[in-house]
């Protein structure tokens, strides 16, 4: 599998594109306005305390106070507090890390009352992002995440993925990092240290440990609520995370970020610093590499697959539903059981690709296609768990019921991405909302298909709106109309009626019957 970072640096923001198998999997915003990112560390002030929900407000300097949950203190809490308390009196030999004595873990089923009081200062980390009308989610528990440790102050232990199955591999690891690992610092050895030297890992561990360092330097002098340290902008943590051989192109089209990426790179995996690419073509990136007709058709809120099957995605607050339509895949001459499975199975590809390409989060109801075959259930809640092994967001699946409703609980760190796909009607002069006319070349294109591929037709008329009729025709032999009918092996009349709306077009069979869609 190739995957492409597509990197579109804007003066209100970064938008970032992953392609795998130039297929859109994953889509990011970054607004310069928003300052608060996943991984920084503040010092924050203790706002208000909530005995019923076991929890605090804490102000980081957002609108909204941070929420502060009692279980994401983190057992080492006490040695923080601590090390906070001592940092700030002043004196800055009792905050020296390695020198410090661990307090006693904190209990697991403990009252927050009893630990933060109102008007404490506490040092914290966002967990997670604002999403709509919340504040940041916030943790008591610091990491810091490199490319191949996770730094974690105040812990002696090590631990190492799972996913590194060699035995050998596994205590060498643990060899390694002991003899250079500082005491009173814990680590989680990442996947892709597999294989890797003492002085890349100690690279990378110097890195993290500098983190620290200068949150050590900064805390002394910090009022709050005050920023101590920032994770790494987007689309370099993306690099760090997602970095691997089945990378082919990284593109960034501005100079600036470029050269930062490709030094990043550079400390990270000096021999794949060719795969940053610097993208000088006048044509917009995405446009150039088809990110952006990918976006328009995948954001609405019904969205087509190549077959004919659509899905209905609507989202609320706290629970997204999807309803899976067969479309044209309805009238299939298979079996009624073996048309759904193969409809249903299609579409679970599209919407594992939906849930991370949207990080739609919370409770997720998927009605499915009905399907009375216990075995055939089975199958595609099995298919669903091999598809949903592949996201990185923490996720429950529940296998489906009798009604045939899948349910799945899906993490969410960011905000539901979101596009207006609509625009004020042009037939009905605003009383209505239709599909962006941006996508009427690609509905009719899949239409096509259909009829010449399914069902067999040939010597096809299409009748359209002179808009839609001058676009088609543009460029003669390289044209839309003389490309589809190269493309499907077949002739393609086109007639323009001003009559027709803009979004409004009729197939015609070679009887020059009209045909029903």
């Amino acid at each position: 599998m190739n995957k492409d970072l597509i990197i579109d640096v804007k003066d209100s923001g970064v938008e970032i594109a992953l392609l795998e198998d130039k297929y859109l999997v994953e889509f990011h915003q970054e607004k310069h306005e928003n300052s608060h990112v996943v991984g920084d560390v503040y010092v924050g002030l203790v706002k208000k305390i909530m005995p019923g929900l076991n929890a605090a407000f804490v102000d980081v300097g957002y609108g909204k106070d941070a929420f502060l949950h009692y279980l994401d203190l983190g057992l080492n809490f006490n040695t923080f507090n601590k090390f906070t308390r001592n940092a700030l009196s002043g004196d800055p030999n009792s905050a020296i890390i390695d020198k410090m004595k661990l307090e006693s873990n904190l209990e697991k089923n403990g009252k927050i009352s009893n630990v933060l009081k109102q008007g404490q200062i506490i040092l914290v980390q966002i967990a997670k992002e604002p999403i709509s009308t919340k504040g940041p989610r916030l943790s008591a528990e610091i990491s810091f995440a490199g490319r191949y440790l996770v730094l974690m102050p105040f812990s002696n232990k090590i631990s190492i993925s799972s996913k590194i199955k060699s035995a050998e591999e596994k205590n060498r690891l643990k060899r390694l990092i002991r003899s250079i690992l500082p005491n009173n610092f814990g680590v989680i050895i990442r996947t892709v240290a597999e294989g890797q030297s003492v002085a890349e890992l100690d690279a990378d561990l110097k890195g993290l440990l500098s983190k620290w360092d200068e949150i050590y330097k900064k805390l002394p002098k910090a009022l709050p609520p005050y920023k101590l340290v920032s994770e790494i902008d987007k689309s370099t943590a993306i690099l760090r995370d997602l970095l691997s051989d089945d990378f082919s192109n990284v593109y960034v089209n501005k100079t600036e970020v470029y050269e930062e990426l490709k030094a990043y790179v550079k400390t990270i995996s000096s021999e794949k610093i060719d795969l940053v690419r610097n993208y000088k073509l006048q044509t917009p990136i995405f446009e150039q590499f088809g990110v952006l007709n990918q976006i328009r058709n995948s954001f609405g809120k019904v969205v087509t697959i190549r077959s004919g099957i659509y899905l209905v995605i609507e989202q609320t607050e706290a629970m997204c539903v999807i309803d899976v339509n067969s479309g044209h895949r309805s009238k299939s001459s298979q079996d009624q059981e073996e048309n759904a499975l193969m409809v249903n199975m299609e579409a679970a590809e599209e919407i594992v690709r939906q849930l991370r390409l949207r990080d739609i989060g919370g409770i997720i109801v998927i009605d499915f296609i009905d399907l009375n075959v216990i075995t055939n259930r089975k199958k595609l809640y099995d298919r669903m768990k091999e598809l949903m092994s592949k996201d990185k967001a923490r996720h429950t699946i529940l296998p489906l019921s009798k009604f045939c409703l899948m349910q799945i609980t899906r993490q969410r760190v960011k905000p539901l991405i979101h596009f207006d796909l609509s625009e004020i009607c042009p037939v009905c002069a605003g009383t209505g909302k239709i599909k962006s006319s941006i996508i009427i070349v690609d509905e009719i294109e899949n239409d096509l298909r259909y009829l010449v591929q399914e069902q067999n037709e040939k010597n096809l008329t299409l009748i359209i709106h002179p808009f839609v009729y001058a676009y088609l025709t543009k460029g003669f032999l390289f044209s839309r109309q003389k490309k589809w009918e190269r493309r499907y092996k077949t002739k393609i009349k086109l007639i323009e009626d001003s009559n027709f709306s803009l979004l409004e077009y009729q197939f015609m069979n070679e009887n020059k019957d009209l045909i029903k869609l």
